[in-house]
């Protein structure tokens, strides 16, 4: 089956598909378009990890006391701890990521294209086996840069270990715990992430698809193609409505995870044990700390990577 029918009707004229992409530009273009997004959303995920491992005994509990007490202490450095590490490794992982989704979300849509679902179904099925898809093959990297630059955000801060940069971190990781050590929550991250990234992916999709039903536009193909700014709305709108669902239901695991990845071999506590910890200091609204930072960075970097991913497909396309 052709792919750019596998997304049916209209919508396949508002989307570009993996075999229409020049992969070498994609690639190349798009290393250098998500490094300067996290340049500019990474001071986001400091403070998400900070709140997420603050304790009953935490003078900075808020977002706000948060960002003042790294402004006051290093300045604006402080809001880019672990930066370094995030972006090396993220190049590597975000190649692996975008090659694994497009590939499966080609290969998904052409599997349930012979079942009579409406649009959002299939579209959340598809796109939701495809980030699902994406997330597992990507968490061999992204796990280890995780333990790295967690440890660098929390660095001196509620009795939290002091380092001389991500090597250092690497190289005590490693002594402690051997090659385990960097891969410490990696259950946990596949239970988050993936599922992050179904929920992500499959809303993505979906919402997509009501949207532009809304605005009047059917699955029969009919009709002129949208102006730009109407496909970036429409994309945009759907990136919002996606991050509020993602960030709903991972949460909770996701401050266990942090919390699993930043302790000290000597304090290292299970799962279950963070788990009765949480609830003993803030009962179960505990699952939810960093929430707010949380929903802002997954709406905020949600919805500029989607629109840049979509952008970087157009000027990536072969023949539209």
């Amino acid at each position: 089956m052709d792919t750019a029918r596998s997304e049916t009707g209209y919508f396949a004229q508002t989307e570009i598909n993996w075999d229409k992409l020049d992969k070498t530009k994609f690639y190349v273009t798009g290393a250098g378009i998500f490094t300067g997004l996290t340049v500019g959303l990474y001071p986001i995920s400091v403070v998400k990890t900070r709140m997420q491992v603050t304790t009953k005994d935490s003078v900075e509990k808020s977002a706000y006391a948060v960002i003042r007490g790294l402004l006051k202490a290093e300045g604006i450095p402080g809001l880019y701890r672990g930066f370094g590490t995030v972006i090396t490794g993220a190049i590597p992982a975000r190649v692996i990521f975008m090659t694994a989704l497009e590939t499966t979300k080609v290969a998904a849509f052409n599997i349930v294209e012979p079942f009579k679902l409406s649009e959002p179904t299939k579209a959340a099925i598809a796109n939701g086996l495809a980030g699902m898809a994406a997330s597992l093959c990507s968490q061999g990297v992204f796990v280890p840069i995780d333990v790295i630059s967690q440890r660098l955000m929390v660095q001196g801060y509620s009795g939290h270990a002091s380092y001389n940069g991500g090597l250092d971190v690497a190289r005590k990781v490693l002594k402690q715990d051997g090659i385990r050590g960097l891969y410490r929550g990696f259950g946990l991250s596949v239970m988050t992430y993936s599922p992050s990234s179904a929920v992500w992916w499959a809303s993505y999709g979906s919402s997509q698809r009501v949207i532009w039903s809304m605005l009047g536009h059917g699955n029969d193909g009919d009709g002129s193609i949208p102006s730009q700014g109407t496909i970036v709305m429409v994309q945009g709108a759907g990136g919002i409505s996606a991050a509020a669902a993602a960030s709903l239901i991972t949460t909770p695991l996701d401050t266990i995870k942090t919390r699993l990845q930043v302790m000290e071999h000597d304090k290292r506590p299970s799962a279950r044990q963070v788990v009765k910890t949480l609830i003993a200091e803030d009962g179960w609204k505990g699952f939810y700390k960093g929430i707010g930072p949380r929903f802002f960075s997954m709406s905020a970097w949600g919805t500029s990577m989607i629109l840049a991913y979509e952008y970087l497909k157009r000027i990536c396309a072969q023949d539209l």
